[in-house]
This record gives C-alpha cells, structure tokens and sequence, in this order.
C-alpha cells in the first residue's frame, strides 16, 4: 500500500534513511526519495537538509537536487533563495529533463507563467531531438510547456503540435487542448449535466495517466556488464557463460531487446549497471547462488528500484551507454540515426 498520512509518509522516509545507510552507493537517489516523502509528510525543513546534505556531498545530478531543493524551499517562505537556485539551473542549462521540468512548474505553481513557458522553451531547444522520436523524459516537457502556453493564451506552435501528437498516440479519447482548457474548472461549478460529464471523463483520462505513471515509478531496466565486470563475472562463474556468450554479444542483446520493448509500446525504458560484488550481494540477501541466472532480471529491477537505472535511448548529443566514449547515434544508435 502506497503512503497516505504524513505519519505513513514519514515512515517511508526513515525506511529509506536506513536502506541508504545500507546501500551508501546508492545513497543519492534513497536520500531524494526521502526528501520527497518528508515533504509530503509537510516536514520541509528536514527534507532542506537532506538536499543540502546531499548538494554537500558532490552530487551525481546536482542540477536535479538544487531544482527540488528549490520547489522545497518556496513552498516554505524562502521565495529569494528558491529563485536564486532556479537562475543558476537555467545558467547550467542541464541535459536532462527532471530539473526543467522542476523549475518550470515552480514557478507555474506560483503564477510565474512567462518564466515558466521560458524554461519550458529553453528545455526543449536543448533536448528536443531533430525527429519526432520525442523520449520518454521529455514528453511532460512539451505537455506541460502547452499547458502554461494555453494559461497565457497563446496561438499554437510547433512545438505545441508536436505535444498533440504525442498525447494523442497514448491517450485518444481526450485532447490535450481539452485538459489544459483555462476554463475547465467553471464546470465543475455548472448546472448542465453534459458539462459535468464531459468534465469527469477528461479528469479520468488524467487520472488514467497519473496511474499509469505511478505504476511505474522506476524504468523497466536491462542490465548492462561492463568488459571488466563480465569477465570477473564469467570467470567466477562459468555457468552464467551461456547468457553472456562475449561482451559484443551481450552489448548488441541490450540494444535489440530495449528497441524490441519500445516497439511493444513500453515506456520508461532504462540500462542499469552491473558489478560483480553488488551482485554477490544481491545474490546473498536472496540465499541463493550467483551462479543461479534467474537472478539476474531481479538484480536489474533491484538496481533500478534503488535509482541506478539511466534513460534509454540516451538524450540527443549523449554519448552512449555502453561507455564507448562515442555519440550514442554513432555508436549503438545508429540505426536510429537513420
């Protein structure tokens, strides 16, 4: 069961306090998520702390923290230093989705509708791909950026065409331009019963969304071996030899198998990284053997529930995931490119 009090809240984040006193590996992503609890449980002086605690400590994704430290601390009264973090994540011009995402509806939230759009605008000039292969992370950008542009009444661009479509493909029943509709909220106060039904059936296709994200909160993830690691691992124990044939094989698997999920409709894909020691673990607190190739898919979906899983295909201009040092496009996205 999903918390639900601040009191449920509150003891999901010291659960998640002692797992990442566990696991000090993977300590950023358990501390962010319980930050995120402690906000919910309405303590946001304790959830500042984490994330100063965490920006102190030479973060892997500093932008993303100061963003939801920035959320936090407006929500509180600390307006000034929130805007202050917001203007330096702008300067920083992050290349992943979450922190635009972020601040652009911070500031929404707050009735910053210009600064909003342009953060939107300024997230989609840099990671919107040349195609309309729109991924996962950047889709809520181009939902939300039509969303403040239909708040400040403006015509219809490109970009917001390009939200249409893709919320179009997953949820056809109701437009985008019927959710984000201003006067939306007049009819909840309305007398008409079509108005009102016409109402509950774009707040069920919203929710339908907000469920289907929910219901997902970590990518479906492949797991990747590095050379070095596979070799250990293949060494230590032949057995699992036959689900890693050679390291090009097993590169060529990971880039088959995350193109064949996306071509069943699968979103939220992601490539987690494999070690031989985190995986003995792993394979302990099971009570089972390394050797025993069952585990591997739980081991992944382990990693990825910790908050080790990248995004995949990589944003545009990445380099690729395999750690070739090459472009993503040039390397195992090739055939993308084309």
């Amino acid at each position: 069961m999903r918390p639900d009090t601040p009191a449920d809240h509150t003891a999901e984040a010291e659960r998640l306090l002692r797992t990442a006193a566990r696991y000090p590996e993977d300590d950023e992503q358990l501390l962010l998520q319980a930050a995120a609890h402690l906000e919910l449980a309405g303590d946001r002086d304790r959830a500042s702390g984490l994330y100063d605690r965490l920006l102190a400590a030479e973060p892997e994704h500093p932008q993303l923290i100061k963003a939801l430290q920035a959320a936090n601390l407006w929500e509180y009264g600390h307006e000034a230093e929130a805007r202050a973090l917001i203007a330096g994540i702008r300067i920083a011009a992050p290349e992943q989705a979450a922190p635009w995402e972020i601040i652009a509806e911070t500031l929404e939230s707050h009735d910053e509708l210009e600064a909003s759009h342009e953060c939107f605008t300024e997230a989609l000039t840099l990671l919107l791909p040349e195609d309309d292969d729109v991924p996962y992370a950047t889709r809520s950008l181009l939902a939300g950026r039509h969303r403040v542009r239909r708040l400040l009444g403006l015509p219809h661009d490109d970009h917001d065409a390009l939200a249409d479509r893709v919320h179009t493909a997953h949820t056809p029943d109701v437009t985008l331009d019927e959710l984000h509709d201003p006067n939306r909220l007049w009819a909840l106060g309305s007398d008409n019963p079509a108005e009102l039904k016409a109402e509950i059936a774009r707040l069920r296709s919203e929710l339908g969304s907000f469920r289907s994200a929910l219901s997902r909160p970590f990518p479906v993830a492949v797991l990747h071996w590095p050379a070095d690691e596979l070799a250990e691992l293949a060494e230590a124990y032949p057995d699992l030899t036959a689900e890693y044939p050679s390291h090009e094989t097993h590169l060529a698997t990971i880039e088959s198998s995350l193109r064949d999920l996306a071509a069943t409709g699968t979103e939220n894909l992601g490539i987690v990284t494999a070690t031989v020691p985190s995986y003995e673990a792993f394979a302990a607190s099971e009570a089972s053997s390394p050797s025993n190739a069952s585990l591997l898919p739980q081991y992944a979906t382990t990693l990825a529930a910790r908050g080790r899983a990248v995004a995949w295909p990589p944003a545009r201009g990445a380099g690729c995931w395999c750690g070739s040092g090459r472009a993503y496009r040039e390397c195992h996205g090739v055939e993308n490119a084309s």
